[in-house]
């Protein structure tokens, strides 16, 4: 396996070749021998995105481009050193190499300035999925009136986690014969009102680190003033946040426009949520939540809700009755599942959630979840959603759904981000980065989840300035946010 080559030395290389070797071959190739420091490639009018990508995946290295960088590559060349290879392959764009000794290289590419390669490049690998839904297991939404235990009992299936106040329940069966059969007897079952698969969700994208200098002065800082907010009041929005746990701690003087944190995530293995009959709320506290990157790298609730503030602030002047509610779904798990999201939509509303932004997303199509969300819109409350953070027209669900504003990525004005989803349902496009800061530390956060997250910003702050009802704001917003055209 390729290792990344550490260098002993800081290289600033500006780079101004021209005179490019011509490829003959019909397909481009790239070998990044990071263990024994060689690169070979042999590339023929290769964008710079997908190069740099290429690149990403193969060194490990975290790479930055100064938006709106431009160039395509056309170059032969056998066992070069890799500053020798960077000059071929980026030809008259500026690039600089950063070895760290504790935490991956970077490099960044420029036409005027290193601090102007603020736009993260995503490895072309894409991130490990857990594909389609949990084993022998079934969400099932009853008609009322309908006795679960007596309908799992018929099918061998025991409830492992039910809501009684919305009729959804999870089923869990000994194998995947007993599932599929069950699948196909609830379908054609008149006491069921919907019934699909536990899907998995996307892990959410990874902050990354990124150094202070990159960032210019002031970029992360927020001023917010919570301005008298009033509970059940229409124009005082409550933001139901659903997404991992968040490090209240890490949010410094924001922490006056969060409300106390809740889960939904209880102790059932195999991807249940709630064992116990009643609500699915607990309070949590800042030392339950644990970081994936280490504790002091935020997790993604924690960059989400600063990247609402940020844009609460921007909508409202710096002054706004906006709170936000933090609904965990994840647990100290990397991905979660749509029984637990729906748990979560719930609680959300049950604790006075006007407005859900909802960074995450999956391609599992799940009906009862989408009977959860319905409930919610037809009560009035406004949903965000993300796009998904692959290049594809296929949906991304939640998002997906009828009623809710389908949100993807912009990677600088007029361009949509090259792993944004395009897909026919979205709404809006929004900047798909964030810069967020946790004590010294500036890291970046980047995919349709900080465009989610704009956008929820934009609508609450907006809202909470002069209270227009949300369907003045969501026209507006639609039409400002325009996704462009493929």
């Amino acid at each position: 396996m390729l290792q990344v080559r550490r260098f002993g030395f800081c290289l600033l290389l500006v780079c101004g070749l021209t005179g490019l070797v011509a490829c003959a071959a019909e397909t481009n190739s790239l070998v990044w021998n990071t263990a024994a420091g060689r690169v070979d490639a042999d590339i023929h009018g290769e964008p710079l995105w997908p190069l740099l990508e290429d690149i990403a995946h193969q060194t490990g290295w975290h790479i930055f481009v100064e938006p709106g960088s431009v160039r395509n590559a056309s170059t032969k060349f056998k066992d070069l050193p890799p500053d020798d290879a960077l000059r071929m392959l980026l030809g008259d764009l500026n690039f600089a190499f950063m070895p760290q000794t504790n935490g991956p290289d970077f490099l960044y590419v420029f036409t005027t300035s290193r601090e102007n390669a603020t736009q993260l490049v995503r490895p072309e690998k894409p991130l490990v999925k857990k594909q389609g839904h949990v084993p022998n297991e079934l969400m099932v939404k009853l008609k009322p009136g309908a006795d679960i235990d007596a309908l799992a009992k018929s099918l061998g299936a025991k409830v492992v986690a039910r809501d009684d106040k919305l009729g959804i329940y999870l089923l869990d069966f000994p194998d995947a014969t007993s599932t599929a059969a069950a699948l196909a007897a609830l379908q054609g079952n008149n006491e069921v009102a919907a019934v699909d698969y536990n899907y998995y969700f996307d892990p959410p994208p990874v902050t990354q680190p990124i150094p202070s200098s990159s960032v210019p002065p002031g970029a992360g800082s927020i001023s917010l003033k919570l301005n008298a907010p009033t509970d059940g009041d229409p124009c005082s929005p409550i933001v139901g946040m659903i997404d991992t746990g968040i490090q209240s701690q890490a949010l410094g003087n924001l922490n006056q426009s969060m409300l106390p944190a809740i889960s939904v995530i209880g102790n059932a293995g195999s991807g249940a949520s709630v064992q116990s009959i009643g609500s699915p709320v607990e309070l949590i506290t800042p030392k339950q939540v644990a970081s994936p990157g280490g504790s002091g790298v935020p997790t993604h609730g924690t960059a989400m809700a600063e990247t609402i503030l940020r844009a609460v602030s921007q909508a409202s002047g710096g002054s706004s009755p906006v709170r936000i509610l933090p609904v965990d779904v994840y647990g100290t798990s990397e991905t979660t599942t749509s029984w637990n999201v729906a748990l979560g939509v719930q609680a959300a509303v049950d604790n006075g959630a006007t407005v859900l932004n909802m960074s995450l997303g999956g391609s599992g199509d799940s009906s009862v979840l989408e009977s959860v969300i319905q409930q919610a819109l037809a009560g009035g409350v406004v949903i965000f959603a993300a796009a998904g953070n692959t290049p594809v027209s296929t949906p991304t669900y939640p998002a997906a759904y009828p009623g809710v504003n389908d949100v993807t990525a912009l990677s600088q004005p007029g361009q949509l981000a090259s792993y944004a989803d395009f897909s026919p349902q979205v709404d809006m496009a929004l900047p798909g980065a964030s810069v967020v800061y946790v004590g010294n530390q500036t890291f970046l956060v980047q995919g349709t989840s900080p465009a989610t997250a704009y956008a929820t910003g934009i609508a609450a702050g907006t809202k909470g300035l002069n209270c227009p009802t949300w369907a003045q704001i969501q026209a507006a917003m639609q039409a400002k946010f325009l996704v462009p055209k493929q």
